[in-house]
């Protein structure tokens, strides 16, 4: 079983118009761990979303695409209305996000709810996301991810970092220094970590935060570039999935994220030594079909993951 947890969210995604005519949105369902949980459930793991869901109507349109995509939803609808981000796209599909959720429904969490919602077959924990920024419901997430590499479930953090909305860089930087700690698992793109590691070289950023996470297994993904792993064994860099279309990159992250956890459920690396004793040839088969399914789900609007049929062509 995979709990995740973090942000759901509307992104109201510009779609391209003629010049001069004012742009329109599309809603789509979103937010980081949210679209992780979509993209695992259909590439069929077991799979429960942990976070509250609004009881409105874009509540419904987040609950009905996490149930499409296999997904269990663990903590009862709240009235509190759901989080937006407005997502605008440069020529080349590039995203920006402006975020609005101050007490919105996915805020709504407590270490108590939260313990409740975590099935006792847990075997990975995914957080990341706008959850950790600020708060008591980022004290609540960093509590419970503490919790779970206690109780010997693997842990698994990807920060996707919004600067736009951390009003204290010092506090935020601290909370996910404390985490990647602890975390077995860690995945960075490269602009999470020139900010977090600002005024270097992008090796030397690299070196200071893996010198400052305990991770098995680390993950830097670096967009049209490709991605590079890194285990006890070594690291290796593999090339980015080859696509004729790219519509978009929302949720591309997000699903190379899914990809990662399919890996560690079909090779069975679900504690801490299996996954430290990783093979570097077992790691590059692993980032490559991530970034395969990433790719995949670049040819769709939004955040629109392939399914397991579908990668495995």
């Amino acid at each position: 079983m995979i709990a995740v947890g973090g942000e759901n969210l509307i992104d109201l995604v510009s779609s391209k118009q003629a010049e001069g005519a004012p742009p329109h949105y599309l809603a789509m369902p979103g937010g980081g761990p949210f679209n992780v949980a979509m993209a695992a459930g259909r590439q069929g793991l077991d799979v429960t979303y942990l976070t509250p869901i609004s009881s409105d109507a874009f509540g419904d349109l987040l609950a009905a695409r996490l149930a499409q995509s296999n997904v269990a939803i663990a903590a009862a609808r709240v009235h509190q209305p759901t989080s937006l981000a407005v997502v605008s796209l440069d020529a080349k599909g590039v995203p920006s996000y402006s975020f609005h959720r101050n007490d919105t429904a996915e805020r709504q969490v407590t270490l108590e709810m939260l313990d409740d919602c975590l099935p006792d077959n847990t075997s990975i924990f995914h957080v990341g996301g706008l959850a950790l920024i600020e708060g008591d419901d980022a004290d609540a997430w960093k509590a419970l991810f503490l919790q779970c590499k206690q109780n010997g479930i693997l842990t698994s953090l990807d920060p996707n970092v919004r600067p736009a909305l951390i009003a204290d860089r010092d506090q935020y930087v601290e909370r996910l220094g404390q985490l990647m700690k602890i975390a077995d698992i860690v995945k960075l793109s490269d602009e999470d970590l020139q900010w977090l590691y600002p005024d270097r070289p992008i090796e030397r950023a690299l070196a200071d935060c893996r010198a400052d996470c305990n991770a098995s297994l680390f993950i830097l993904t670096l967009g049209p570039d490709g991605a590079r792993g890194f285990v006890g064994a070594g690291d290796i860099h593999v090339p980015s999935a080859k696509t004729d279309t790219i519509i978009d990159t929302v949720g591309a992250g997000d699903t190379f994220m899914a990809g990662i956890l399919r890996w560690l459920v079909d090779t069975d690396r679900l504690t801490p030594q299996a996954l430290h004793a990783t093979d570097i040839e077992s790691l590059a088969a692993a980032l490559t079909f991530a970034a395969k399914a990433a790719a995949m789900n670049c040819a769709q609007h939004g955040c629109n993951p392939p399914w397991r049929d579908q990668i495995d062509l």
